[in-house]
């Protein structure tokens, strides 16, 4: 019996399988790096929309009248505790890279340090109100920056990163 053909059949059948094992391992790679993209995306839309919604509703507060500062502290807090921060922050704690979470985590103090000063009686459109919110626009812009850059997304041109 001639053994060349056979073993030219199942080397043939090997390396077949060797290709299309390494084709799937290729493309379940980049679908992971799709997905793992996506989630990235969806975090930092999450993050960056409460954020931006939980200082809309801190200056609204602020600006009402209240019954007592009492009142004002407990309306203050109850908006940040109520805003979904907390979520999106941990979301963005377990899919995010250092310097993102950090960047993040700026912007987050920001909003904190604003909510203490209308707890402490700070007036909207203050000066002091105004470099509040000044550095939390600076801090944002940054975070949006390093987040633009993880996605492979370019950076925004210096007038729309406040």
């Amino acid at each position: 019996m001639d053994w060349l053909p056979l073993l030219s059949t199942l080397t043939g059948a090997a390396i077949g399988i060797i290709a299309t094992l390494l084709a799937e391992r290729s493309r379940w790679k980049h679908e992971d790096a799709k997905d793992a993209l996506r989630l990235r995306l969806d975090t930092y839309t999450q993050y960056t929309t409460t954020v931006k919604v939980l200082g809309e509703t801190l200056r609204a507060l602020a600006a009402q009248e209240h019954p007592s500062p009492g009142h004002r502290a407990h309306a203050l807090n109850e908006a940040f505790r109520t805003s979904d921060i907390a979520t999106a922050s941990e979301r963005l704690w377990l899919t995010a890279p250092e310097p993102v979470i950090h960047a993040a985590d700026t912007v987050f103090h920001c909003l904190r340090n604003i909510r203490d000063s209308y707890i402490n009686g700070t007036p909207v459109s203050s000066p002091e109100d105004h470099t509040h919110w000044q550095t939390r626009a600076t801090a944002a812009a940054h975070m949006r920056t390093l987040m633009r850059k993880d996605l492979g997304i370019t950076p925004l041109t210096p007038h729309h990163t406040t």
